[in-house]
C-alpha cells in the first residue's frame, strides 16, 4: 500500500532545508507526497515564496493561511489558531499516514496541534535543539512532545529528546538537512549571481540576516539600530540584507532595513534569495552577520566566519567559525575587526561543522518508508535511570 506522507512548510528557510527529503518521497514508488504550504509562503511581504516551491517541480495539495494583520503577540497567536484549523481541515481532506515537520514555528506548532488532535503519527525534524532567547525554545520541545518519530542533527539534541520522555529507538540520530543542499545544488559563481541579484561585490561583503528575539520585550529596534549604525561605516563593504521572518517584532527591523538601504547604496535588500542564491551568497562572501541559525548550521561547511549577535542562539551548538558578540555597536565592530583579522581567517581551514557533512534526508527517507506507524499514537513517557 502506497505511504501518504504530507509535509508542511511555512517558511522559505525551512523549505530550503526540506527540499530534499521532499523529492526523494515524491521520487520513491511506494510514497505519494503531499504538501501543505502556510504561513510566511503566502504572503507578499515575505515573497510569495510558495511560488519557489512550484517552480522546484512540486505540487501544492493545499494552502493553509495564518498570517495576521499585525505582529503583536496577539497577532501571532490569531495566526496559530488560523493554522491549527487550517491544517485540521487539510489533514481531514489528505488523510496523510505521516505528517513531517520541521523546526519550531509557531505555524509547525499549529500543524503539530492538529496533527496530534487528528491522531496522525508526526516526524519531527531538527528537535532537541536549543535557543533560549526565543518562544521557539519552548515550541520546539512542544512538538517533539506531540511527536512519534524524531530526527535530530546531533548527539547532545538526541540526549535532549530522551531526557524529554521519548523512546530512544524512535530518535534518530541524522545529522542537519543543510548541508545536502550545500552538497546538491550547483551553487552560482560570483559573476552569475551579481547578475541575478543586480548587485556588484565590492572589495568586501557580508550577508546579513537579523530577527527578533522574541522572549525579549521591544528590543527589535534598539539592537538593529546598534547593527545598522555599525555597518553604516562599512563604505567599501557590499551589505546583502535578507529580510527577517514573522515574528514579533518583525516589522520594525523590515522598516529600519529598508530606510537604510535607501540612503546607503552599497547595500541591497531581499525579500527572499531563494535557497540557491543565498547559499550562493554564503559561499561568496567575507562573513555572515546577524542572529540566523544559518551562520551556525550552514556557514562552517564554506568555512566562513559568523557574526552571532545577541542572545537568539544562545545555547545552539556551534563552529569555532563563530564569533559571539552583544547587541551593541562597540562589540559588533570589534567582532568585525575579529572576522577579518589574519588569524582568524587561517583558522577558518580547519573548521568542523558539528551538524554533520551531508546525508541526513536519505537517512530520513529511509525511516519514513519503512518505519511501522500502527501502534505509534499511544506513547509511553521513557523514564531516565537516576543515578
Amino acid at each position: 500500500m502506497i505511504r501518504k506522507v504530507c509535509v508542511v512548510t511555512g517558511t522559505r528557510a525551512e523549505y530550503g532545508l526540506l527540499r530534499w527529503l521532499m523529492q526523494g518521497i515524491k521520487d520513491d514508488d511506494d510514497l505519494e507526497l503531499q504538501i501543505i504550504v502556510t504561513g510566511m509562503h503566502l504572503s507578499q511581504t515575505f515573497g510569495l515564496t510558495y511560488e519557489e516551491i512550484e517552480n522546484d517541480g512540486f505540487q501544492i495539495n493545499y494552502k493553509v493561511d495564518t498570517i495576521s494583520a499585525n505582529d503583536s503577540p496577539l497577532g501571532i497567536s490569531e495566526s496559530v489558531a488560523k493554522g491549527i484549523q487550517g491544517c485540521a481541515v487539510a489533514f481531514s481532506e489528505l488523510k496523510p499516514d505521516l505528517i513531517v515537520l520541521l523546526g519550531d514555528r509557531f505555524e509547525i506548532f499549529s500543524a503539530a496541534a492538529a496533527g496530534l488532535l487528528g491522531r496522525i503519527p508526526i516526524a519531527h525534524l531538527h528537535g532537541g535543539e536549543s535557543t533560549e532567547g526565543l518562544i521557539d525554545e519552548a515550541i520546539r520541545h512542544s512538538i517533539t512532545k506531540m511527536s512519534q518519530i524524531h530526527f535530530v542533527a546531533a548527539p547532545e539534541y538526541r540526549e535532549r529528546v530522551i531526557q524529554l520522555g521519548e523512546n530512544p529507538n524512535n530518535v534518530y540520530l541524522v545529522g542537519g538537512l543543510g548541508q545536502d543542499s550545500i552538497n546538491r545544488l550547483q551553487l552560482l559563481e560570483e559573476a552569475v549571481l551579481e547578475r541575478s541579484l543586480d548587485i556588484k561585490f565590492k572589495s568586501k561583503s557580508l550577508l546579513v540576516t537579523f530577527h527578533p528575539v522574541t522572549l525579549e520585550d521591544e528590543t527589535a529596534k534598539e539592537q538593529m539600530s546598534e547593527l545598522l549604525e555599525t555597518l553604516s561605516e562599512l563604505q567599501d563593504t557590499t551589505l546583502i540584507f535578507t529580510l527577517p521572518n514573522a515574528d514579533t517584532g518583525g516589522r520594525i527591523i523590515i522598516e529600519l532595513i529598508e530606510d537604510f538601504v535607501k540612503g546607503h547604496p552599497n547595500s541591497h535588500a531581499f525579500k527572499s534569495l531563494g535557497q540557491l542564491r543565498y547559499l550562493s551568497c554564503m559561499s561568496h562572501v567575507d562573513g555572515i552577520v546577524g542572529n540566523s541559525s544559518s551562520g551556525l548550521i550552514e556557514a562552517p561547511s564554506f568555512k566562513k566566519g559568523t557574526i552571532n549577535i545577541g542572545d537568539r542562539q544562545l545555547g545552539r551548538l556551534r563552529a569555532t567559525s563563530v564569533i559571539d558578540c552583544e547587541p551593541a555597536r562597540e562589540k559588533i565592530k570589534i567582532a568585525l575587526s575579529t572576522l577579518y583579522s589574519s588569524d582568524f581567517q587561517i583558522a577558518l581551514e580547519n573548521t568542523v561543522n558539528p551538524y554533520g557533512s551531508g546525508g541526513a534526508s536519505e537517512k530520513v527517507l529511509k525511516v519514513i518508508k519503512n518505519i511501522e506507524l500502527s501502534g505509534l499514537i499511544k506513547k509511553k513517557f521513557y523514564n531516565l535511570e537516576i543515578k
